[in-house]
C-alpha cells in the first residue's frame, strides 16, 4: 500500500516524505510506503480540470491506497479553498481517500512556530525564538531568514527537508492550525488502509 503526495514547491518533494514518515514512527505504523510526491503548479492544483488531471496520475501509481494533496494557502483562506480542492479531488478519486490541506500562508510557518528547535541548525540563530502567530505572516520564508545568521539563507530546495527532519512537531501542533489539519488528514488516511488508531495525535504533542 502507498500513499501518494501531490506537492507545489521544488522543497515538498523532498520535505513532505520526511513528515510524513516522523508521523508514521510516532504512529508506528509501517504497513505502507510513502511515494515520491508529484509536483504540480499551483495554477494546476487550483483549476478543477488541472487537478483532477493529476489525481488520476496519482491513481495510476501501483498500489496507491490514498492520496495527500499539500501546498501553500498564501493569501487564500484555506477554509474556502480546501473544500473546493477536497470536492474535485474525491469525485475523481472515488473510492481511493484522498485529503488536502493548506499550509497557512507557507509551509515554513510551521517552521517558524518551533524555532527553538531549530537553533544553531541550517544557519538558525542560538537565540532564535519561536513566533507566536506564524500563520499569520506573509512571506514566511523570508521572515525566516530574519532568524538567520548573517550571510545565510533559507533555500526550499536545501533546507526544508533537513528543517523537516529537525522541527518540533508537538510545537507546530499547539501552535498552527494548518499543521493540525495535516495530522488529521494523515490520520484519515492511515485509518482508511485498515490500521487501528488507538491515540493520534500522541498526548505529548499536545502538552505544553
Amino acid at each position: 500500500m502507498i500513499i501518494q503526495p501531490i506537492v507545489e514547491g521544488h522543497g515538498e518533494v523532498a520535505a513532505v516524505p520526511v513528515l510524513l514518515r516522523r508521523f508514521q514512527q510516532e504512529l508506528g505504523a509501517y504497513h505502507f510506503q510513502i511515494a515520491r510526491p508529484i509536483r504540480r503548479k499551483r495554477s494546476e492544483l487550483v483549476t478543477e480540470e488541472q487537478l483532477r488531471r493529476s489525481v488520476r496520475l496519482a491513481l495510476g501509481i501501483p498500489e496507491c491506497s490514498g492520496i495527500l494533496i499539500l501546498f501553500d494557502s498564501d493569501d487564500d483562506c484555506p477554509a474556502v479553498l480546501g473544500p473546493q480542492i477536497q470536492r474535485w479531488a474525491q469525485i475523481e478519486a472515488r473510492a481511493i481517500p484522498c485529503e488536502v490541506v493548506l499550509a497557512h500562508r507557507e509551509y515554513e510557518a510551521w517552521f517558524l512556530s518551533a524555532l527553538e528547535s531549530l537553533r544553531n541548525f541550517g544557519g538558525i540563530k542560538p537565540d532564535a525564538i519561536s513566533h507566536s502567530a506564524p500563520e499569520t505572516i506573509r512571506n514566511c520564508k523570508g521572515a525566516l531568514e530574519h532568524y538567520m545568521i548573517v550571510g545565510d539563507s533559507y533555500s526550499p530546495t536545501v533546507d526544508q527537508a533537513d528543517f523537516t527532519s529537525r522541527f518540533d512537531v508537538a510545537r507546530a501542533y499547539r501552535t498552527c492550525r494548518s499543521f493540525r489539519r495535516i495530522t488529521t488528514a494523515f490520520e484519515n488516511l492511515v485509518r482508511a488502509t485498515g490500521h487501528e488508531i488507538e491515540i493520534w495525535p500522541p498526548n505529548h504533542w499536545q502538552q505544553s
